[in-house]
């Protein structure tokens, strides 16, 4: 442990400088402190008062580095593999990824275009112009890197990096969005808006947007109540051959609530290691576990995409899991997490609602003054919110108009990495509705996802002033009503 102590020591030290804010997970666990914080950043002199455990020089109190009934993790490990340092010699690593990862596979098992590694330094060239006025970034995101989308071949890629003083950190084709993402980083400090700005200049850039930093949706936390409250008969509850994809943690393959549940895996960061398996494992046994902790939709087949770690993960990775579940052929995305708006989700959103997928995602856990929320919050995608046992918002829920439904997210059982746990968050009031939605795909498959947003909100419960409003969206979920209310 301690030689193991002593390597995380030195790989986040070295990578202090490209650290991101953090972006919480939505616990109730207090927040990191100022200092805590500053090291996370790199704001301090050089190691000072920070130690291994990214920041914590506190005697071993939580902080970021540990976690206590469920709070966050901001791992070094994890720093490490998704935001590494450029190298200081021109000598390339051996894989193809500047982290160490192997390149992402598609369904097929074909590994994506390899993405060139960095060869040193990099020193941009002078004269840039900016094309269009700096951009205010918005939400957390990662301080040295762009996402961009690109017109062009390999070379193309490699030729805007060299004019504006970027590296290739890495690329691929992505179905969603239609063409090759870039992930650029810049070496030389300009804020990222700045580089946005720049890049516009350059017409092969299509997109460009930041490296978002999202955080899984899960309210600290007594049978579940969801069936009565949804008006779904347990007894004949069925998803059977429904293809649901989670976006979330890693899950414990070993909980019996998902023997036979999970289809297929994709690990959307392979070179992170998994420490937490709790969020994913409960996402998965509320949509379509089995034995005593039954889910929603029992019979449908989960598709899993691990992709997050301590409760967060970037735009990057997101996408990448997205791309893999849309190649898998799912009817149902479930998405129970938050970030700020970032126009390439919103597009392979939008692209997937348009390929017949039902996206339903988390309205989050931030408060009522909280921004806005996304994914939920684009529209095409079935924004959640979380009701208690007496159909009361959970206190902690987004409002906005971009709530859509409500469903029991509050002090519910379900699998966990330990076996089970008490659960609360607009994270698991998706789950409930990703499987309530498989049970009406089961009954009815040609039913198209138009017809069953329109469905949903056509038969929810009325719980806030009359009409859709801000904290309930349309009402709370009656699947009963709506399985009735075809076309």
């Amino acid at each position: 442990m301690a030689a193991k102590a002593a390597m995380l020591h030195a790989a986040f030290l070295a990578a202090a400088a490209f650290v991101a804010a953090p972006a919480f997970a939505q616990t109730n666990d207090p927040n990191l402190s100022q200092k805590q914080i500053d090291c996370l950043n790199g704001k301090t002199a050089a190691g000072a008062d920070c130690d291994k455990d990214g920041g914590r020089n506190d005697g071993g109190k939580p902080g970021a580095g540990t976690t206590t009934g469920g709070g966050a993790v901001f791992l070094p490990a994890l720093i490490v593999d998704l935001f590494p340092n450029p190298p200081a010699q021109p000598t390339p690593p051996t894989p193809t990824q500047p982290n160490g990862s192997p390149p992402p596979s598609s369904s097929a098992g074909t590994p994506a275009t390899p993405a060139p590694a960095p060869t040193g330094p990099v020193t941009p060239p002078t004269g840039l112009n900016l094309a269009v006025p700096p951009r205010a970034v918005s939400g957390e995101f990662v301080p040295d890197e762009v996402l961009v989308t690109v017109a062009g071949d390999a070379g193309a890629v490699q030729q805007i990096a060299d004019s504006f003083g970027l590296q290739v950190r890495s690329q691929r084709q992505s179905r969603l969005l239609g063409t090759t993402l870039v992930r650029y980083g810049i070496p030389d400090g300009r804020p990222v808006g700045v580089v946005l700005a720049q890049l516009a200049a350059d017409g092969r850039t299509q997109r460009r947007e930041p490296n978002h930093i999202y955080s899984l949706q899960q309210a600290a936390g007594i049978v579940n109540y969801a069936f009565d409250r949804i008006a779904l008969d347990a007894k004949n509850a069925s998803g059977e051959n429904v293809r649901v994809a989670v976006i979330d943690t890693g899950i414990d393959d070993a909980n019996p609530a998902l023997k036979g549940v999970i289809a297929d895996q994709f690990d959307a960061m392979p070179n992170v290691p998994i420490e937490k398996r709790d969020h994913g494992t409960s996402v998965d046994g509320l949509i379509a576990g089995v034995g005593a902790l039954e889910g929603m939709a029992p019979g449908a087949r989960i598709f899993h995409a691990r992709a997050f770690e301590g409760g967060k993960s970037t735009m990057d990775v997101i996408l990448s899991a997205l791309d893999w579940a849309a190649e898998q052929d799912v009817r149902i995305i479930n998405m129970s997490f938050v970030g700020p708006k970032n126009d390439l989700l919103g597009t392979a959103c939008r692209n997937a609602r348009a390929l017949g997928m039902v996206l339903v995602a988390a309205a989050g856990n931030n408060g009522p003054k909280a921004p806005y929320g996304y994914p939920a919050a684009f529209d095409g995608v079935i924004a959640v919110t979380a009701t208690d046992a007496k159909d009361g918002l959970m206190p902690q829920a987004n409002r906005g108009a971009y709530v859509f439904i409500s469903a029991p997210g509050v002090e519910m059982v379900a699998p966990s990495g330990a076996g089970s746990d008490v659960v609360t968050g607009t994270s698991f009031a998706a789950a409930i509705v990703s499987g309530a939605i498989a049970n009406l795909i089961h009954a009815a498959p040609d039913r198209s996802a138009d017809d069953i947003e329109k469905a949903l909100a056509a038969t929810a419960k009325d719980l806030g002033p009359k009409g859709r409003d801000n904290d309930f969206g349309y009402g709370l979920l009656d699947i009963k009503a709506a399985g009735a209310a075809k076309e």
